[in-house]
């Protein structure tokens, strides 16, 4: 694992693509939660619990804030209540949205599927602020930061607006360029909960992203 940042009470890791943060049915395995216990235990610790605080989708990159303990959790919740944890994310949506924005749009559950969602007025709301940073070939890297934090709603409220994300083909996008939605948390701002002190960590893009920006750039010059 990609340790970012570890306390006694907090552990921040830079999560790859393709790994789920806690175990399903579809992921009982290989997911972060069971890399993090054998790491607690690798210490010493015999915790058998994680307690993540911000979870990501198995095909998004990025970091991932955890307690180690569950009064630390409970700490953690309600600062998220309070909206005092931020995230920004990168992300390479298709088309060229205008210069900044913000989606302001409900979000709920899609009739019939239990993993998809969409925008719609029965929804609870969901507020996206975004700023795009670089128009490519059909495409634009965008800068995202959430008021709200609903179940896919980067993915959700682009694919709304028009630009899904590249590589999303659950929500419109296509798999041309790349395997997985282009989405990744590079920015963690939080005040940590037993110490107080402000913490703010960044990491940069992943390699497969890194890669579909260069290939792009050059489809773009040709």
């Amino acid at each position: 694992m990609d340790i970012v940042y570890e306390d006694e009470a907090v552990i921040v890791i830079n999560k790859p693509p393709g790994m789920a943060t806690m175990p399903s049915p579809q992921h009982f395995t290989g997911t972060l939660a069971n890399g993090l216990i054998a790491y607690y235990r690798s210490c010493g610790r015999n915790d058998s619990t994680v307690h993540v605080v911000t979870r990501l989708d198995a095909n998004t990159s990025g970091l991932v804030l955890i307690a180690k303990d569950r009064y630390t959790h409970s700490l953690f919740s309600e600062a998220q209540k309070a909206a005092k944890i931020n995230r920004k994310y990168m992300a390479v949506v298709e088309g060229v949205p205008q210069t900044k924005g913000t989606i302001d749009a409900p979000i709920a559950r899609k009739a019939g599927s239990i993993i998809e969602r969409e925008v719609n007025d029965s929804g609870r709301r969901a507020v996206t602020h975004y700023k795009k940073l670089q128009e490519l070939a059909g495409h634009s890297l965008v800068e995202v930061e959430l008021e709200t934090g609903r179940t896919h709603q980067i993915r959700v409220h682009f694919s709304n607006e028009g630009y899904p994300l590249a590589g999303d083909d659950l929500y419109g996008g296509t798999l041309q360029l790349m395997g997985r939605q282009a989405l990744h948390c590079f920015d963690l701002n939080f005040r940590h909960p037993l110490t107080k002190r402000a913490i703010h960590l960044q990491v940069e893009l992943p390699e497969d992203m890194k890669l579909l920006l260069q290939g792009i750039e050059l489809k773009k010059n040709v």
